[in-house]
């Protein structure tokens, strides 16, 4: 028998299909996985360091005045406001101390979202960002579904502007506590190289991928690979 033309048009679009729905639930198997993983693994960690994490917040206090735990709101899944749980590194007054930055300190702001030498950042705080223990709040972010374990790093409103026509690509995704920028990266790169790194992982997300990242951030963390 001779395929004909539309024939082989059916045939292309019905393994179309086939692949299509093998990909949804291959992503909706990741998913799952991945939200079991998130429960586990971020109920444990904060059953072992909840009196660590006790002392790191009367540290705090002690030494400048103002909560131990902020909230700063950055965008989630699907551009949702994310309440982000951090333990405070900056003096209380910090957005006066912005106010007086130089022209030059407030340009590299605007570049990179960081700064090198950072006056509103506490004696602790450079020590919290250098082993990044003040990321350890967002645990209870992973429990409340706000963010996973692994993803692209979530970010304020004005730096998704940076990703243009890929913003949407980047926000589709659950933003994590870790990830592919932050585990091999952080500040050892341009702005525009992490924006590219993280939708690199944002296209090729999966389970034993994730994995490694968290293997490679504790691996960072230990040597105090690209922490600020």
């Amino acid at each position: 028998m001779i395929n004909t033309p539309t024939q082989n048009q059916e045939t292309t679009e019905n393994q179309n299909t086939m692949e299509a729905v093998y990909r949804g639930k291959q992503k909706r198997g990741y998913l799952i996985a991945k939200r079991i993983f998130d429960l586990i693994s971020a109920s444990a960690a904060l059953l072992v360091l909840a009196v660590p994490m006790l002392l790191v917040a009367l540290v705090i206090r002690l030494e400048s005045p103002g909560p131990a735990v902020y909230i700063h709101n950055r965008l989630g899944k699907d551009g949702k406001p994310l309440p982000l749980l951090k333990f405070r590194s900056m003096h209380i007054d910090a957005d006066k101390r912005f106010e007086q930055f130089t022209p030059a300190q407030k340009a590299e702001w605007e570049k990179n979202f960081k700064l090198e030498n950072d006056p509103r950042v506490t004696r602790i705080g450079n020590f919290l960002r250098r082993s990044s223990i003040d990321e350890l709040p967002q645990l209870i972010n992973i429990i409340r579904g706000e963010l996973s374990v692994v993803g692209p790093r979530p970010v304020l409103a004005r730096e998704a502007e940076r990703y243009g026509e890929n913003k949407a690509k980047f926000l589709s995704v659950t933003p994590g506590l870790t990830g592919y920028w932050q585990a091999y990266a952080r500040s050892n790169c341009t702005y525009d190289e992490r924006i590219q790194m993280e939708l690199h992982y944002v296209d090729n997300a999966n389970f034993w991928w994730d994995i490694k990242i968290i293997f490679a951030t504790v691996a960072a963390v230990i040597r105090g690979h690209g922490a600020r």
